[in-house]
C-alpha cells in the first residue's frame, strides 16, 4: 500500500514568544520534504523531495504564504488550542 501524508505542525516555546511552523511531507512512512519557518525554505531528503523543494522554493507567492504561516495559522489559533494543550493539568 502506497501512502502519502502531509503534516502541518506549530511548535510553541514559552507561549507565543517563540513559534516555529513546520510543514512535512511523507511517502510510505518516509519524510521526503520539509518546510521549517526557522530556515525559511523547503528541504528535500530524497531525489523526489529535492526536486519538489526546488520547485516550491522558486515560487515567491507560495513561499510568502509558508513564511507568514507562523502568524496567520499558529499564533492565530494559539488562543483556541492553548487552553486544551498548554494550560491543561
Amino acid at each position: 500500500v502506497l501512502q502519502f501524508l502531509g503534516k502541518t505542525e506549530c511548535h510553541f516555546i514559552n507561549g507565543t514568544e517563540k513559534v516555529t511552523f513546520v510543514d512535512r511531507y511523507f511517502y510510505n512512512r518516509f519524510e521526503f520534504m520539509r518546510f521549517d519557518s526557522d530556515l525559511g525554505r523547503y528541504e528535500g531528503f530524497t531525489p523526489f523531495g529535492e526536486c519538489n523543494a526546488r520547485q516550491a522554493n522558486s515560487d515567491p507567492d507560495w513561499m510568502e504564504n509558508r513564511r507568514t504561516s507562523v502568524d496567520w495559522l499558529c499564533r492565530h489559533n494559539y488562543r483556541v488550542y492553548g487552553p486544551f494543550s498548554v494550560e491543561r493539568k
